[in-house]
């Protein structure tokens, strides 16, 4: 990657002078203060050594209580089909998708945000495009990806973690909580109209 990238490229490394101020925000829980904290005192690898040791820990739990199981265990595994751009795809349960979802409700490091995307279960989207890069903006790096899809008008409209957020940011899906419809009607979705 070029080392001399102009920084007026993208507007992420100017997000801190673009705010204005803060939104009210919701009460805060000990343990998002210990999240908030870790986000933004901990650098990434930091965190992922971090988040290995607490599986390390969740893991030797597990064993001494008797369950005999590592907490990878109790992941439900779903087949996938490769999605492509303008396939046509149902999401599926909250229940089916929070299977696949370890002790933190995440899946290959992709959280499933339940306020935000549980609405959407049980609909059907187009894919917008499967993700092979990204830039990870707390690093400020371009990342590569796989199993991560982009649904055609699904954004985010803020979270109620942190408040609201009028960014829209697209957001991520595994392929393994979406399931690809083969036959369908012609009928336009309900953001195609």
């Amino acid at each position: 990657m070029n080392q001399n990238v102009d920084q007026n490229e993208c507007q992420f490394v100017s997000l801190q002078g673009i705010a204005e101020g803060y939104d009210k925000t919701p009460p805060a829980s000990l343990i998002r203060h210990l999240k908030l904290f870790i986000r933004r005192n901990i650098s990434p690898s930091h965190e992922r050594t971090l988040y290995k040791k607490a599986d390390a820990v969740i893991d030797k739990f597990l064993m001494f209580k008797g369950a005999g199981n590592s907490s990878k265990d109790f992941v439900t595994k779903i087949e996938t089909t490769p999605l492509k751009e303008g396939d046509l795809v149902r999401v599926r349960s909250k229940e089916e998708i929070k299977s696949t979802l370890d002790y933190l409700g995440k899946l290959k490091g992709c959280s499933f945000m339940e306020n935000e995307m549980a609405p959407y279960c049980g609909t059907v989207h187009r894919v917008h495009k499967s993700m092979e890069r990204f830039v990870d903006e707390r690093e400020l790096k371009v990342k590569k990806c796989r199993g991560l899809i982009l649904l055609q008008g699904v954004m985010c409209q803020g979270t109620t973690s942190f408040g609201r957020c009028d960014r829209s940011c697209f957001m991520f899906w595994r392929e393994e909580w979406l399931e690809k419809i083969e036959n369908l009607s012609s009928e336009p979705l309900e953001h195609e109209t």
